[in-house]
Protein backbone atom coordinates (compact mmCIF):
# COMPACT_ATOMS: atom_id res chain seq x y z
CA UNK A 1 0.00 0.00 0.00
CA UNK A 2 1.32 3.33 -0.68
CA UNK A 3 1.63 5.83 2.25
CA UNK A 4 1.01 9.77 1.89
CA UNK A 5 4.08 11.76 1.62
CA UNK A 6 2.81 13.65 4.55
CA UNK A 7 3.11 9.93 7.09
CA UNK A 8 6.37 9.40 5.08
CA UNK A 9 7.75 12.56 6.67
CA UNK A 10 6.78 12.10 9.72
CA UNK A 11 9.01 10.41 12.86
CA UNK A 12 7.37 8.29 15.13
CA UNK A 13 7.30 9.60 18.90
CA UNK A 14 10.21 8.60 20.92
CA UNK A 15 8.84 8.68 24.28
CA UNK A 16 5.58 6.14 22.98
CA UNK A 17 7.46 4.15 21.31
CA UNK A 18 10.33 3.84 24.13
CA UNK A 19 6.83 3.55 26.72
CA UNK A 20 5.35 0.44 24.04
CA UNK A 21 8.95 -1.61 24.13
CA UNK A 22 8.50 -1.25 27.93
CA UNK A 23 5.22 -2.49 27.96
CA UNK A 24 5.60 -4.89 25.94
CA UNK A 25 8.85 -6.61 27.77
CA UNK A 26 7.06 -5.89 31.02
CA UNK A 27 3.41 -8.45 29.66
CA UNK A 28 6.46 -10.97 28.73
CA UNK A 29 7.11 -11.62 32.82
CA UNK A 30 10.47 -8.40 32.93
CA UNK A 31 10.60 -6.66 36.02
CA UNK A 32 11.18 -3.76 33.45
CA UNK A 33 11.47 -0.11 35.38
CA UNK A 34 9.44 2.38 32.56
CA UNK A 35 10.52 5.69 33.34
CA UNK A 36 10.00 6.95 29.80
CA UNK A 37 6.63 8.85 29.15
CA UNK A 38 5.47 12.04 31.39
CA UNK A 39 2.60 10.17 32.95
CA UNK A 40 1.83 10.93 37.04
CA UNK A 41 1.71 7.38 38.95
CA UNK A 42 -1.60 8.78 40.78
CA UNK A 43 -4.89 7.70 40.29
CA UNK A 44 -6.93 10.81 39.16
CA UNK A 45 -8.17 12.26 42.79
CA UNK A 46 -11.79 10.87 43.81
CA UNK A 47 -14.03 13.86 43.98
CA UNK A 48 -13.10 13.91 39.64
CA UNK A 49 -13.81 10.19 39.41
CA UNK A 50 -16.54 11.02 41.07
CA UNK A 51 -17.99 13.62 38.89
CA UNK A 52 -17.31 11.74 36.04
CA UNK A 53 -19.63 8.70 37.59
CA UNK A 54 -22.29 11.55 38.15
CA UNK A 55 -22.28 12.06 34.04
CA UNK A 56 -22.60 8.80 33.19
CA UNK A 57 -25.58 8.48 35.79
CA UNK A 58 -27.76 11.00 35.29
CA UNK A 59 -27.15 11.15 31.51
CA UNK A 60 -25.34 13.65 30.50
CA UNK A 61 -22.08 11.98 29.40
CA UNK A 62 -24.43 10.50 26.65
CA UNK A 63 -24.60 12.50 24.38
CA UNK A 64 -22.49 14.82 22.10
CA UNK A 65 -21.64 18.05 22.88
CA UNK A 66 -20.43 21.26 21.10
CA UNK A 67 -17.36 21.15 19.25
CA UNK A 68 -15.38 23.90 21.51
CA UNK A 69 -16.70 22.17 24.65
CA UNK A 70 -19.21 22.34 27.13
CA UNK A 71 -20.11 26.01 27.98
CA UNK A 72 -19.43 24.48 31.74
CA UNK A 73 -16.01 24.07 31.32
CA UNK A 74 -15.06 26.89 28.87
CA UNK A 75 -16.20 29.12 31.51
CA UNK A 76 -14.11 27.03 34.24
CA UNK A 77 -11.46 27.58 31.96
CA UNK A 78 -11.75 31.42 32.13
CA UNK A 79 -12.29 31.04 35.85
CA UNK A 80 -9.28 29.42 36.46
CA UNK A 81 -7.17 31.71 34.38
CA UNK A 82 -8.35 34.71 36.18
CA UNK A 83 -7.93 33.17 39.63
CA UNK A 84 -4.26 31.47 38.43
CA UNK A 85 -3.11 34.48 35.79
CA UNK A 86 -5.34 37.34 36.92
CA UNK A 87 -6.59 37.48 33.14
CA UNK A 88 -10.13 38.18 32.00
CA UNK A 89 -10.64 35.91 28.84
CA UNK A 90 -14.31 35.43 28.03
CA UNK A 91 -15.92 31.90 27.12
CA UNK A 92 -14.85 33.08 22.94
CA UNK A 93 -11.73 32.85 23.55
CA UNK A 94 -12.14 29.10 24.91
CA UNK A 95 -11.51 25.55 22.84
CA UNK A 96 -11.49 22.21 24.89
CA UNK A 97 -9.96 19.76 23.03
CA UNK A 98 -8.88 15.60 23.28
CA UNK A 99 -6.09 16.64 25.13
CA UNK A 100 -3.03 19.48 25.14
CA UNK A 101 -1.65 17.39 22.13
CA UNK A 102 -4.88 17.96 20.28
CA UNK A 103 -4.95 21.81 21.12
CA UNK A 104 -1.76 22.43 19.90
CA UNK A 105 -2.76 19.99 16.54
CA UNK A 106 -5.84 22.20 15.71
CA UNK A 107 -3.48 25.57 16.32
CA UNK A 108 -1.12 24.25 13.57
CA UNK A 109 -3.65 23.11 11.46
CA UNK A 110 -5.55 26.53 11.59
CA UNK A 111 -2.98 29.12 11.36
CA UNK A 112 -0.16 27.97 9.27
CA UNK A 113 0.13 28.09 5.35
CA UNK A 114 2.35 26.25 3.36
CA UNK A 115 6.01 27.03 4.29
CA UNK A 116 5.09 29.18 6.91
CA UNK A 117 8.07 28.83 9.89
CA UNK A 118 7.66 28.23 13.70
CA UNK A 119 10.86 28.63 15.42
CA UNK A 120 10.63 25.87 17.88
CA UNK A 121 13.81 25.95 20.93
CA UNK A 122 16.02 23.15 21.44
CA UNK A 123 15.84 20.84 23.29
CA UNK A 124 11.99 20.58 22.82
CA UNK A 125 8.99 18.17 22.90
CA UNK A 126 8.73 15.07 20.33
CA UNK A 127 5.74 16.41 18.81
CA UNK A 128 6.28 20.18 18.41
CA UNK A 129 7.79 20.04 14.75
CA UNK A 130 5.69 16.95 13.71
CA UNK A 131 2.74 18.82 13.94
CA UNK A 132 4.34 21.64 12.56
CA UNK A 133 4.97 19.48 9.19
CA UNK A 134 1.68 17.91 9.23
CA UNK A 135 0.55 21.79 8.66
CA UNK A 136 2.78 21.83 5.76
CA UNK A 137 4.70 24.12 7.99
CA UNK A 138 8.42 24.32 8.50
CA UNK A 139 9.81 24.32 12.09
CA UNK A 140 13.14 26.01 12.67
CA UNK A 141 15.10 24.60 15.35
CA UNK A 142 17.26 27.03 17.68
CA UNK A 143 19.53 24.97 19.75
CA UNK A 144 20.20 26.19 23.06
CA UNK A 145 22.76 25.97 25.38
CA UNK A 146 22.58 23.56 28.62
CA UNK A 147 25.28 26.66 30.03
CA UNK A 148 22.14 28.92 29.75
CA UNK A 149 19.58 26.47 31.13
CA UNK A 150 18.57 25.13 27.75
CA UNK A 151 16.78 28.58 26.93
CA UNK A 152 16.62 30.45 23.93
CA UNK A 153 17.78 34.79 23.84
CA UNK A 154 16.21 37.24 21.74
CA UNK A 155 19.93 37.31 20.13
CA UNK A 156 19.13 33.47 18.72
CA UNK A 157 15.54 34.01 17.76
CA UNK A 158 16.61 37.53 15.63
CA UNK A 159 19.14 35.29 13.73
CA UNK A 160 16.86 32.93 12.69
CA UNK A 161 13.32 35.20 12.07
CA UNK A 162 12.82 35.26 8.01
CA UNK A 163 9.45 37.16 6.29
CA UNK A 164 8.03 33.28 7.00
CA UNK A 165 8.06 33.39 10.36
CA UNK A 166 4.58 33.23 12.03
CA UNK A 167 5.27 31.68 15.42
CA UNK A 168 7.42 30.61 18.22
CA UNK A 169 6.72 28.26 20.68
CA UNK A 170 8.03 28.76 24.52
CA UNK A 171 7.16 25.67 26.86
CA UNK A 172 7.84 26.87 30.91
CA UNK A 173 8.95 24.52 32.38
CA UNK A 174 9.97 22.75 30.10
CA UNK A 175 9.86 19.11 28.55
CA UNK A 176 11.99 17.80 28.57
CA UNK A 177 14.58 19.92 30.89
CA UNK A 178 12.38 21.44 33.59
CA UNK A 179 14.17 24.91 33.29
CA UNK A 180 11.71 28.05 33.85
CA UNK A 181 11.67 31.36 32.17
CA UNK A 182 12.22 34.58 34.15
CA UNK A 183 10.43 37.13 34.43
CA UNK A 184 12.99 38.99 32.35
CA UNK A 185 13.42 36.75 29.82
CA UNK A 186 10.17 36.50 28.89
CA UNK A 187 9.90 40.33 28.78
CA UNK A 188 12.63 40.44 26.54
CA UNK A 189 11.21 37.48 24.39
CA UNK A 190 7.30 38.72 24.03
CA UNK A 191 8.75 42.78 23.51
CA UNK A 192 10.58 41.12 20.39
CA UNK A 193 7.84 38.98 19.52
CA UNK A 194 5.73 42.19 19.87
CA UNK A 195 8.26 44.06 17.71
CA UNK A 196 8.04 41.40 15.06
CA UNK A 197 4.43 40.58 14.94
CA UNK A 198 4.91 36.79 15.85
CA UNK A 199 2.89 34.98 18.10
CA UNK A 200 3.87 32.94 21.12
CA UNK A 201 2.66 29.67 21.31
CA UNK A 202 2.99 29.47 25.47
CA UNK A 203 3.09 25.45 26.28
CA UNK A 204 2.16 26.13 29.83
CA UNK A 205 0.74 22.35 31.02
CA UNK A 206 3.43 22.05 33.61
CA UNK A 207 3.02 25.78 35.14
CA UNK A 208 1.37 24.23 38.50
CA UNK A 209 4.51 21.48 39.12
CA UNK A 210 7.30 23.77 40.39
CA UNK A 211 9.76 23.30 42.62
CA UNK A 212 12.17 24.44 45.49
CA UNK A 213 10.59 27.79 45.78
CA UNK A 214 11.09 28.50 41.53
CA UNK A 215 7.85 30.08 40.34
CA UNK A 216 6.19 30.11 36.95
CA UNK A 217 5.34 33.64 35.48
CA UNK A 218 3.00 33.24 32.84
CA UNK A 219 4.12 34.91 29.83
CA UNK A 220 0.73 36.28 28.89
CA UNK A 221 0.96 38.24 32.61
CA UNK A 222 3.80 40.63 31.41
CA UNK A 223 1.85 42.76 29.44
CA UNK A 224 -1.32 43.36 27.97
CA UNK A 225 0.74 43.74 24.32
CA UNK A 226 2.39 40.25 25.11
CA UNK A 227 -1.15 38.53 26.23
CA UNK A 228 -2.44 39.85 22.67
CA UNK A 229 0.39 38.21 21.34
CA UNK A 230 0.26 35.23 23.21
CA UNK A 231 -1.69 31.64 22.83
CA UNK A 232 -1.99 29.69 26.01
CA UNK A 233 -2.20 26.24 25.46
CA UNK A 234 -3.35 23.77 28.89
CA UNK A 235 -4.58 20.74 30.46
CA UNK A 236 -5.50 18.96 32.84
CA UNK A 237 -3.60 15.56 32.41
CA UNK A 238 -0.08 16.56 34.03
CA UNK A 239 -1.64 18.92 37.36
CA UNK A 240 -4.57 16.64 38.06
CA UNK A 241 -3.09 12.79 37.25
CA UNK A 242 -5.43 12.95 34.24
CA UNK A 243 -3.23 11.71 31.43
CA UNK A 244 -6.35 8.97 30.18
CA UNK A 245 -8.79 11.41 30.17
CA UNK A 246 -7.42 13.40 27.52
CA UNK A 247 -8.31 17.13 28.12
CA UNK A 248 -6.93 20.20 27.18
CA UNK A 249 -7.53 23.75 26.00
CA UNK A 250 -6.59 26.29 24.30
CA UNK A 251 -6.89 30.25 24.90
CA UNK A 252 -6.17 32.48 21.75
CA UNK A 253 -8.18 35.45 19.74
CA UNK A 254 -11.53 34.80 19.08
CA UNK A 255 -11.01 34.30 15.28
CA UNK A 256 -8.48 31.75 15.79
CA UNK A 257 -10.89 29.99 18.36
CA UNK A 258 -13.65 29.61 15.42
CA UNK A 259 -10.70 28.09 13.00
CA UNK A 260 -9.67 25.77 15.44
CA UNK A 261 -13.43 24.80 16.29
CA UNK A 262 -14.10 24.09 12.53
CA UNK A 263 -11.22 21.45 12.13
CA UNK A 264 -12.46 19.86 15.33
CA UNK A 265 -16.22 19.58 14.23
CA UNK A 266 -14.60 17.81 11.18
CA UNK A 267 -12.19 15.81 13.36
CA UNK A 268 -13.08 14.35 16.65
CA UNK A 269 -16.61 16.14 16.52
CA UNK A 270 -16.05 17.20 20.28
CA UNK A 271 -13.98 15.57 23.36
CA UNK A 272 -15.39 13.05 25.12
CA UNK A 273 -18.08 14.21 27.01
CA UNK A 274 -17.59 12.58 30.54
CA UNK A 275 -13.82 13.48 30.29
CA UNK A 276 -15.71 17.49 29.89
CA UNK A 277 -17.73 16.87 33.06
CA UNK A 278 -14.52 15.04 35.10
CA UNK A 279 -12.11 18.05 33.70
CA UNK A 280 -15.18 20.37 35.18
CA UNK A 281 -15.03 19.16 38.81
CA UNK A 282 -10.64 19.14 38.43
CA UNK A 283 -11.03 23.19 37.56
CA UNK A 284 -14.09 23.73 40.08
CA UNK A 285 -13.33 21.78 42.64
CA UNK A 286 -10.69 21.07 45.96
CA UNK A 287 -7.42 21.78 45.01
CA UNK A 288 -5.55 19.97 47.72
CA UNK A 289 -4.44 17.08 45.73
CA UNK A 290 -2.64 19.13 43.12
CA UNK A 291 -0.42 20.46 46.26
CA UNK A 292 -0.21 16.96 47.53
CA UNK A 293 1.11 16.15 44.17
CA UNK A 294 4.11 18.43 43.54
CA UNK A 295 4.84 18.04 46.99
CA UNK A 296 5.51 14.47 46.14
CA UNK A 297 7.39 15.31 43.05
CA UNK A 298 9.52 17.77 44.48
CA UNK A 299 10.41 14.87 47.36
CA UNK A 300 11.27 12.80 44.38
CA UNK A 301 13.38 15.31 42.73
CA UNK A 302 15.83 15.74 45.85
CA UNK A 303 15.97 12.59 46.44
CA UNK A 304 16.77 11.27 43.27
CA UNK A 305 18.73 14.17 41.41
CA UNK A 306 21.96 13.86 43.26
CA UNK A 307 22.35 10.37 42.98
CA UNK A 308 21.62 10.73 38.93
CA UNK A 309 24.39 13.23 39.05
CA UNK A 310 26.27 10.97 40.78
CA UNK A 311 26.34 8.68 38.05
CA UNK A 312 29.85 8.29 35.45
CA UNK A 313 29.73 10.81 32.92
CA UNK A 314 26.76 12.21 33.85
CA UNK A 315 26.42 16.31 32.75
CA UNK A 316 23.00 17.16 34.79
CA UNK A 317 21.27 20.73 35.41
CA UNK A 318 18.58 20.69 38.56
CA UNK A 319 15.15 20.85 36.94
CA UNK A 320 12.75 23.66 38.93
CA UNK A 321 9.39 22.22 37.68
CA UNK A 322 8.08 19.65 35.55
CA UNK A 323 9.04 15.90 36.41
CA UNK A 324 12.09 15.28 33.99
CA UNK A 325 15.44 14.81 34.28
CA UNK A 326 17.65 15.37 31.30
CA UNK A 327 21.02 14.78 31.27
CA UNK A 328 23.76 14.42 29.17
CA UNK A 329 25.90 11.36 28.78
CA UNK A 330 28.31 11.89 25.91
CA UNK A 331 31.17 11.10 28.75
CA UNK A 332 29.13 7.78 29.69
CA UNK A 333 29.07 6.54 26.49
CA UNK A 334 32.87 7.17 25.63
CA UNK A 335 33.01 5.42 28.65
CA UNK A 336 30.85 2.13 27.80
CA UNK A 337 32.01 2.52 24.90
CA UNK A 338 28.92 3.30 22.51
CA UNK A 339 28.61 5.18 19.62
CA UNK A 340 25.00 7.28 20.22
CA UNK A 341 22.47 7.32 23.36
CA UNK A 342 20.20 5.53 21.58
CA UNK A 343 21.93 2.18 21.46
CA UNK A 344 22.74 2.49 25.11
CA UNK A 345 18.96 3.67 26.06
CA UNK A 346 18.12 0.01 23.96
CA UNK A 347 20.72 -1.89 25.76
CA UNK A 348 19.98 -0.51 29.36
CA UNK A 349 16.24 -1.69 28.53
CA UNK A 350 17.02 -5.05 27.12
CA UNK A 351 19.71 -6.11 29.97
CA UNK A 352 19.19 -4.34 32.94
CA UNK A 353 15.16 -3.68 32.60
CA UNK A 354 15.21 0.09 33.07
CA UNK A 355 12.85 1.60 30.40
CA UNK A 356 14.28 5.55 29.37
CA UNK A 357 14.10 7.83 26.55
CA UNK A 358 16.87 8.71 23.95
CA UNK A 359 17.29 12.23 23.80
CA UNK A 360 17.27 12.16 19.66
CA UNK A 361 13.39 12.91 19.58
CA UNK A 362 14.02 16.14 21.87
CA UNK A 363 16.72 16.99 19.15
CA UNK A 364 19.38 16.50 21.51
CA UNK A 365 21.38 12.91 20.42
CA UNK A 366 24.13 13.38 23.43
CA UNK A 367 21.24 13.40 26.49
CA UNK A 368 18.79 11.01 27.74
CA UNK A 369 15.13 11.78 29.14
CA UNK A 370 14.16 10.26 32.84
CA UNK A 371 10.83 10.86 34.09
CA UNK A 372 10.59 10.86 37.98
CA UNK A 373 6.68 10.67 37.41
CA UNK A 374 7.24 7.27 39.15
CA UNK A 375 7.55 6.45 42.89
CA UNK A 376 10.50 6.95 44.98
CA UNK A 377 11.19 3.08 45.48
CA UNK A 378 10.93 2.28 41.31
CA UNK A 379 13.62 5.90 41.17
CA UNK A 380 16.35 4.53 43.48
CA UNK A 381 15.62 0.89 42.43
CA UNK A 382 16.31 2.19 38.65
CA UNK A 383 19.23 4.46 39.61
CA UNK A 384 20.68 1.44 41.39
CA UNK A 385 20.28 -0.72 37.84
CA UNK A 386 21.89 2.20 35.66
CA UNK A 387 24.72 2.24 37.69
CA UNK A 388 25.61 -1.02 37.42
CA UNK A 389 24.88 -1.04 34.13
CA UNK A 390 27.55 1.20 33.53
CA UNK A 391 29.99 -0.14 35.67
CA UNK A 392 29.03 -3.59 33.62
CA UNK A 393 29.92 -1.61 30.26
CA UNK A 394 33.19 0.31 31.48
CA UNK A 395 34.87 -2.88 32.59
CA UNK A 396 34.04 -4.52 29.24
CA UNK A 397 34.78 -1.49 27.46
CA UNK A 398 38.61 -1.84 29.41
CA UNK A 399 39.36 -5.34 28.45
Amino acid sequence: MKLSQRVQQLSPSVTLAASAKAKKLKAEGNDVLNLTVGEPDFTTPKNIQEAAIAAISNGKASYYTPSAGIPELRQAVVDAVQRNYGLAYETKNVIITDGAKFSLYLLFQAMLDLGDEVLIPVPYWVSYGEQVKLAEGQPVFITCKQENDFKVTVDQLEEVKTEKTRAMILNSPSNPTGMIYTKEELLAIGNWAVANDILIIADDIYGQLVYNGNSFTPLATISEEIRKQTIIVNGVSKSYAMTGWRIGYTLAEEELIVGMNKIASHSTSNPTAVSQYAALEALQGEQDTVEEMRQAFEERLNTIFPKVAALPGFKLTKPQGAFYLFPNIKETLTLCGYEDATTWVDDLLEEAYVALVTGEGFGAPDYIRISYAADLATLEQAVERIAAFIEKKIQLNNN
